[in-house]
């Protein structure tokens, strides 16, 4: 059995919407009840979810402020398209998100308590949402744009057999302030892994992907454990925590956020993620047995190419996968990082804040990502638009296509 293998399944779904209080809602389809939640109704043309006020400027809900050019990812289960946009009122260039509500299969409460539970973040490793409102029967999501893109564009753009050790626990550190502030709140992100970490081009990185997080604050008391599903969740299941999939009564906290980042990591250092390709019912065994997923490099190769844990020849090219393993070398500290993460014993695994102190992360002398894009040498960030054709008229409508047409290894993925 490989521990180099991921899975594509589908996913079990809850009745219950991902989030909670204190940031869900429960709504009605009344004005007030709109109004209440930072919605606003409008007109059947253009339905409002007013905005938050920046000090880069006034992202006010008008379409007339946003400059469309080129689709550079999608989500929302491919029910989205990410569009490379131009802010007029500013000139800064900035990323929205449409989404076809009519199209969609997500229930608008999921889209909304998103919405609401980024607008109450504030910390500079959360992706903000800059303004959101709905035209023509589509949710307009105005983000920052994060010119690197995600770390798995990085990885499929230029370093396929994973990033540098440097640039990864630049990565993995930011990862870790921003889960810190999310638990500090209570709050589950469930839902981390390479797509949902996006770079900018000054090399800060922010955590996206929201719209599974949970809270384990509810009725003004925060829980010891969380037993709720994540809804939609196939993408992410190669990442979750035995716990969360076992689905028993013992549940599981926020501590399963740090068993999502020890599968990261292997996939940001690896070049991909952990359980390639195993059948879920394999992938489950081997988590709940503790099987832990490794760095592949020199001193760990052995133990891939074993008897029960080699790498399977019909799902990667072993032979290429141990010559790189075998010319490369990861610290002892970035090794042990890993195991620490993917400990199956919640009394073992440290918490972010614990993580954030090991020895892995000592040389970052800078609380910054400063140096990040350096090491990210040869790509460039994607800040020059000018020669980028923008869309107009049909061009725009014709974006749809364009997104459906996309392989899953492209562009941001929310």
């Amino acid at each position: 059995m490989s521990l180099l293998q991921q899975c594509t399944c589908a996913s079990s779904k809850s009745k219950e919407s991902p989030t909670s209080v204190p940031y869900s809602r429960k709504h009605t389809n009344t004005s007030e009840n709109y109004q209440k939640d930072g919605l606003s109704q409008g007109s059947p043309e253009d339905h409002r979810i007013h905005s938050t006020m920046t000090s880069a400027g006034n992202f006010a809900p008008d379409t007339k402020h946003y400059e469309l050019y080129t689709v550079i990812g999608r989500g929302c289960n491919d029910a989205a398209g990410i569009i490379l946009t131009k802010h007029m009122p500013s000139g800064k260039h900035i990323a929205v998100k449409k989404t076809n509500l009519e199209s969609c299969d997500m229930d608008f409460s999921i889209l909304q308590n998103e919405v609401i539970l980024c607008r109450q973040l504030q910390n500079e490793k959360i992706l903000p949402i800059l303004t959101t409102f709905i035209h023509n029967h589509e949710l307009w999501t105005v983000m920052p744009l994060m010119a690197y893109g995600s770390c798995k564009d990085l990885i499929h753009a230029y370093f396929t057999n994973g990033l540098p050790e440097q640039a990864s626990s630049y990565i993995l550190r930011d990862t870790l302030l921003a889960l810190e502030y999310l638990h500090s709140k209570g709050i589950i992100h469930r839902s981390v892994r390479a797509s949902h970490i996006l770079v900018a081009a000054s090399g800060n990185v922010c955590l996206s992907g929201l719209r599974d997080a949970h809270s384990m604050i509810q009725r003004g008391q925060k829980l010891r454990i969380v037993h709720d599903y994540p809804k939609h969740c196939v993408r992410s299941l190669q990442w979750l925590s035995p716990e969360i999939l076992e689905q028993n009564l013992t549940g599981y906290d926020c501590l399963s956020d740090i068993y999502s980042v020890g599968i990261t990591a292997c996939e940001l250092a690896n070049g991909y993620a952990p359980f390639t390709d195993m059948p879920v019912t394999q992938m489950l065994l081997e988590k709940v047995n503790g099987t832990k997923p490794v760095l592949a490099d020199s001193t760990t190769i052995a133990e891939l190419v074993g008897h029960d844990s080699g790498i399977d020849s019909e799902a990667t090219n072993s032979r290429e996968i141990t010559d790189l393993a075998n010319a490369r070398k990861f610290s002892n500290h970035f090794h042990n990082f890993v195991e620490l993460c993917l400990e199956k014993s919640l009394e073992t695994r440290p918490n972010a804040s614990t993580l954030l102190g090991h020895s892995f992360f000592k040389h970052l002398k800078k609380r910054t990502s400063e140096m990040l894009p350096s090491l990210l040498h040869p790509l460039s960030p994607l800040t020059d638009i000018s020669k980028i054709p923008k869309a107009e008229g049909e061009d725009i409508d014709d974006m749809a296509e364009e997104i459906n047409n996309m392989s899953v290894d492209e562009g941001w993925e929310f």
